[in-house]
């Protein structure tokens, strides 16, 4: 744990994030999908690291075809990040939307993986109509922490926005499947002429076969 200034406490930790190959595709981070042999891994790293910004420092990376685990050491304001994380909440539930961006901001500077605060800033640019920096916003919550149903819903709506129609199909659909009575995803889904459908495979963590991933460390 280390020092921050005044009554601040600035902590050290780590987290492991999981970027999905289907949300990159296209972009830099997709392009790691390619090549994923160890022999590339300094460039996989240097993706990664582009991606996730300066202040993450990416410490491993495990590729499958579908998805890349990543483990990351943040330095961070995390008490003081939750706290304006929650006032800009308040502050959008009262109407206050460039003001909550504005908090949200902040704590994103506190804490580069305050998962409230990319979830709620992406919502409000998603509502300024600002969808390729709300889905950035959006997606990168859901990399940084558990999958919801209420995230899900969000990136659908998003990509609805954006005109995106196979995308918001994606993840409206495995929204319904963590919660077949998620009104807005259901809704979402007729909007689209698509009738929610069940999930044909048993629920299964993505990152329970670790053993055959090639495992890519910073050097």
């Amino acid at each position: 744990m280390g020092q921050g200034s005044g009554a601040l406490t600035q902590i050290k930790y780590r987290r492991r994030m999981v970027l999905l190959r289907d949300d990159h595709i296209g972009d830099a981070v997709g392009a790691i999908f390619l090549n994923p042999s160890p022999e590339y891994a300094d460039a996989v790293i240097s993706r990664l690291r582009d991606y996730l910004g300066q202040r993450v420092r990416v410490i491993s990376a495990e590729l499958t075809a579908k998805h890349v685990e990543v483990e990351v050491e943040v330095r961070a304001l995390a008490e003081e990040a939750n706290r304006l994380a929650a006032a800009a909440a308040d502050l959008g539930r009262k109407g206050g939307r460039r003001n909550a961006i504005s908090l949200y901001r902040q704590a994103l500077e506190l804490d580069p993986l305050n998962r409230d605060a990319r979830q709620g800033l992406g919502l409000l640019l998603a509502d300024l109509n600002c969808c390729s920096e709300a889905l950035a916003m959006l997606r990168l919550a859901r990399e940084s922490g558990p999958e919801t149903v209420e995230l899900l819903h969000a990136l659908g709506r998003v990509c609805m926005q954006a005109d995106r129609k196979a995308s918001a199909i994606s993840y409206l659909q495995k929204g319904f499947e963590l919660d077949p009575s998620h009104f807005g995803v259901r809704r979402a889904l007729g909007e689209l002429g698509r009738k929610p459908k069940p999930s044909q495979r048993p629920h299964n963590n993505a990152l329970s076969s670790v053993s055959a991933k090639p495992r890519l460390k910073k050097s």
